[in-house]
């Protein structure tokens, strides 16, 4: 889907999907110096992530296991509502292993902020992040981020996996929702 097939629903394209596999192009540069000799475990948050999980992994010159967990802090809405609940746990055992969670957004941190800490707490010999986009402004608690793509201003964005109620995940760019949309 481009954004032409939704017209009127964006009020602006921040991101076009050559840019968006540019920046993932980089950042697999710079995740395979640094997982050099070491076959990280990429851990892919569903829904949102399936789009960045897929082209990053695509895009590594190095071997990496991947695994998928669901978990959410929004229900049907547009803000976090800061309770997180696991929706699908990790199949992968994390004792030893070098975890890269894989995000498609970070806005308020207080879910990415719990899923590392729970992730540590599973034995893990490190636990890094990797997200396409940050809203820097929405920020409520400080998650350190070794890899970022994008920051982006703190509007409601679909596309490139993002949603809103299930819509707009296969929008190939990234673009804020109009607000008439969700209101």
């Amino acid at each position: 889907m481009d954004n032409h097939d939704i017209d009127g629903d964006l009020t602006e394209m921040l991101l076009t999907e050559d840019e968006i596999h540019a920046k993932l192009a980089e950042l697999a540069r710079r995740i395979e110096v640094d997982y050099d000799g070491r076959k990280p475990l990429l851990v892919g948050v569903l829904k949102g992530a399936v789009m960045v999980m897929a082209d990053l992994a695509r895009e590594l010159k190095i071997h990496a296991d991947m695994d998928w967990m669901a978990v959410s802090s929004y229900g049907a809405g547009t803000k976090s509502s800061g309770v997180v609940r696991i929706l699908k746990d990790l199949d992968s055992d994390l004792t030893g292993r070098d975890v890269l969670i894989v995000e498609d957004i970070i806005d308020s941190g207080l879910t990415l902020s719990w899923l590392r800490e729970n992730l540590e707490s599973r034995g893990a010999a490190s636990v890094e992040i990797c997200a396409l986009l940050r809203k820097p402004e929405a920020a409520k608690v400080d998650v350190d981020v070794k890899y970022v793509g994008f920051e982006i201003p703190n509007q409601f964005v679909v596309g490139y996996g993002l949603d809103f109620s299930e819509k707009y995940r296969n929008l190939r760019g990234v673009g804020i929702l109009a607000p008439h949309v969700y209101s």
